[in-house]
């Protein structure tokens, strides 16, 4: 299969793309300028700046929406007003870069050092009274998160590992039973990542211009390919839920390098995906 470009391009480093019907659409990040995009249904991208770092967003049941910022988090509401909590950390060296929720509401995000230096980012949990709590530590690049469609597992990338994992999950126990999914040969390196109705696993490559997709049992059997190198990650959108939208990214590429980078995808795979699951703070 082969992505058909939807914009032109849009983003520095594209990311983080949610469809939400609550929010009328399709929302991503342009990570590093700290925007949100928004597409019409005309095909015009708004933008929107929120902090000096947007790295992950999910729709509030309320309205609006959580957001993973530079250091820590921050909670849209439904008339736009943005409220930054307390950072996370101090250091700036290091900042978020991905992130979902769970199925019981709870909003997770992971970071990363802006060097890539092993081992110096964790994975955070923000539940809706306001708590944060740290899940994983000794990541190095915290990437793609999402559920199956039981909400009894999860699926997760750090991206330095060249593979996939999944763990067990419940609401008490949290994430649990960590192993390896799917490796991605060759020193792949898996960024964001999407789960459809029938629990297949699709993951963006940020290394070789496609998303891969995983059968439910780790079995690596599909693949849609993307017009630019740096692919950064996927999700289900549209009425139903019927299209994969794809992000890619130009960083740190020279000018008219790789001039399609940067610019929103979409392919017609022949599944559903799952609606996204909202932040109950």
């Amino acid at each position: 299969m082969r992505a058909e470009q939807v914009t032109d391009p849009v983003a520095y480093h594209g990311e983080g793309p949610v469809w939400s019907a609550r929010w009328g659409g399709l929302r991503w990040v342009d990570m590093l300028a700290g925007d949100v995009l928004s597409l019409a249904e005309d095909g015009t991208v708004g933008r929107r700046h929120v902090a000096d770092v947007v790295a992950a967003l999910r729709p509030r049941r309320g309205g609006g929406a959580v957001l993973g910022v530079e250091r820590g988090f921050a909670l849209e509401d439904a008339d736009g007003t943005v409220t930054r909590l307390d950072p996370l950390w101090h250091a700036e060296d290091i900042r978020m870069n991905e992130g979902g929720c769970d199925p019981d509401g709870r909003f997770y995000c992971g970071s990363m050092a802006y060097d890539q230096r092993a081992g110096a980012a964790s994975l955070y949990r923000l539940d809706p009274d306001g708590t944060v709590h740290t899940v994983l530590g000794e990541v190095t690049i915290s990437n793609g998160l999402e559920w199956s469609s039981d909400g009894s597992r999860a699926y997760y990338a750090d991206t330095a590992t060249h593979r996939v994992d999944v763990f067990d999950y419940d609401r008490d126990a949290g994430l649990t039973g960590r192993r390896p999914f799917a490796a991605i040969p060759g020193g792949g390196r898996p960024d964001g990542l999407t789960v459809d109705e029938q629990d297949g696993v699709w993951v963006a490559l940020a290394d070789r211009g496609a998303v891969w997709h995983f059968t439910a049992d780790g079995v690596h059997d599909g693949v849609v390919e993307v017009p630019v190198d740096m692919v950064t990650a996927c999700t289900f959108g549209g009425p139903r839920l019927d299209q994969l939208f794809i992000t890619t990214s130009r960083e740190g590429l020279p000018p008219g390098a790789d001039p399609l980078a940067g610019s929103l995808f979409r392919a017609d795979v022949g599944v559903r995906g799952l609606p996204a699951r909202e932040f109950a703070g």
